[in-house]
């Protein structure tokens, strides 16, 4: 199948724009700010609905245990700020009063991953999925673009059972995802079908890795590309079946090697389907200030990287594999 960028947009337009249609359809949807509104795609939902959104100013760890408050009065709150001040800022909050309690609470973690750029490596977020997906009855959402996000934002308002964490970024990226697609919380996309290397990618990586398996089809090379939104509850099955007909699983995200995506793919791989991987991210490092494209680059989060390391492992999977297998 072809993938078509329809144009490049902000993953927090997504999110506020998820955010405002959901507040259309739900009155006892209610918001809550941390002074950087519309840094965050939220003034869209303020404006629409002035007496249904709160600005609590920088005070994350108070905002998380209000909208702890706010769910147990009957309300839905969702409430946005970087995914590196919701994640460990307000660490001890989301998890004894949001996640104990089981709250029905949607974060919203903004400007994830480098791809923030110039705000360099205090306000990138790339520890954020290893520290959600940690927590019990937290669920981990990671969109692969504008469009998948705002579908993010309206599946889990309607939908969750417990506290959900949306990471997204805040730049301009690759908008390829049709708006009125289907999306399952906890059912990953398999975008591109292939038979001889898996590449799994979440975030803006997914567009990336859909580049790095047109490369691929230059040496013959067939890879199934899967976009892993939901890091938890993790699609099993999906990843199971994939690494059983390739043999070869490659990861990609925007975010720590340890703990992240690919661990969390790994984890289920080593103990049903255990094959040659390979987890492309962050390695053990901060970030730094540049533009999102440069430091993409330069920590290997390209297409280059990935057809790369894909067709390495591809050739050599038999070697680890074995003649027999």
């Amino acid at each position: 199948m072809e993938w078509t960028n329809f144009g490049n947009k902000a993953g927090k337009s997504g999110f506020g724009e998820g955010l405002r249609d959901a507040g259309k359809k739900d009155n006892n949807i209610v918001a809550l700010g941390a002074d950087i509104t519309a840094s965050v795609g939220m003034n869209l939902f303020s404006e629409a609905f002035p007496k249904r959104f709160f600005s609590m100013g920088i005070a994350e760890q108070n905002i998380a245990a209000a909208a702890t408050g706010l769910y147990l009065s009957g309300k839905k709150p969702v409430f946005s700020t970087y995914g590196v001040f919701a994640a460990h800022r307000a660490h001890d909050q989301i998890r004894v009063s949001i996640c104990y309690n089981k709250a029905k609470v949607l974060i919203g973690g903004a400007h994830a991953g480098l791809s923030v750029g110039p705000d360099g490596a205090t306000h990138q977020a790339l520890e954020d999925i290893a520290i959600m997906r940690v927590l019990p009855n937290m669920t981990v959402i990671s969109p692969a673009d504008a469009n998948q996000c705002q579908l993010a934002v309206m599946n889990a308002l309607e939908t969750m059972d417990g506290p959900v964490y949306i990471r997204f970024g805040r730049e301009p990226m690759p908008n390829f995802t049709p708006i009125n697609a289907d999306f399952s919380i906890g059912k990953a996309d398999i975008l591109i079908e292939g038979k001889d290397v898996t590449i799994i990618a979440t975030g803006h990586l997914v567009w990336i890795s859909i580049q790095a398996a047109k490369e691929l089809e230059k040496f013959g090379i067939e890879a199934e590309v899967i976009n892993l939104h939901t890091i938890k509850p993790i699609d099993k099955k999906t990843l199971i079946d994939s690494a059983r007909k390739t043999r070869a699983v490659i990861t990609a995200e925007e975010h720590q090697i340890a703990g992240g995506m690919g661990s969390a793919v790994a984890e289920v791989l080593s103990q049903n389907c255990p094959v040659p991987m390979k987890i492309i991210g962050i390695d053990d490092q901060f970030g730094e200030s540049g533009h999102a494209e440069e430091l993409l680059e330069k920590y290997g989060l390209s297409v280059t990287r990935i057809a790369t390391e894909a067709k390495n492992l591809y050739l050599n999977k038999n070697n680890f594999l074995g003649t027999n297998r």
